[in-house]
């Protein structure tokens, strides 16, 4: 059985932080609400041309044509675990996952 790194709440409850793994950077419309709410460095707007291919780009059926940049994941170390980003995003874009703690 796996254990997972866990911390305390103010009121001494336990806490298992859930620790971003991914973005479906084909869902994600570039809003940067996850970019403003992340406390730590996570997150960086790219052009969408560079993560996804034509195909992808085409099938987006609420891009607006301005908005032509995605979220990335700059530095997937430095999260905390607070999971603030999926609570903003509007689309839905992001995996979560606890860490289990080293052996």
């Amino acid at each position: 059985m796996s254990q997972f790194i866990t911390g305390v709440t103010a009121g001494g409850k336990p806490w298992t932080p859930s620790f971003v793994q991914s973005i479906d950077q084909t869902r994600c419309i570039g809003c940067g609400r996850c970019y403003k709410v992340c406390p730590r460095d996570v997150f960086d707007l790219v052009d969408r041309a560079d993560v996804l291919s034509e195909e992808e780009i085409d099938d987006f059926d609420d891009l607006d044509e301005d908005n032509t940049q995605v979220m990335s994941l700059a530095d997937v170390l430095d999260c905390i675990g607070c999971s603030a980003c999926s609570r903003v995003c509007p689309k839905n874009c992001f995996s979560h996952a606890p860490l289990a703690l080293a052996a």
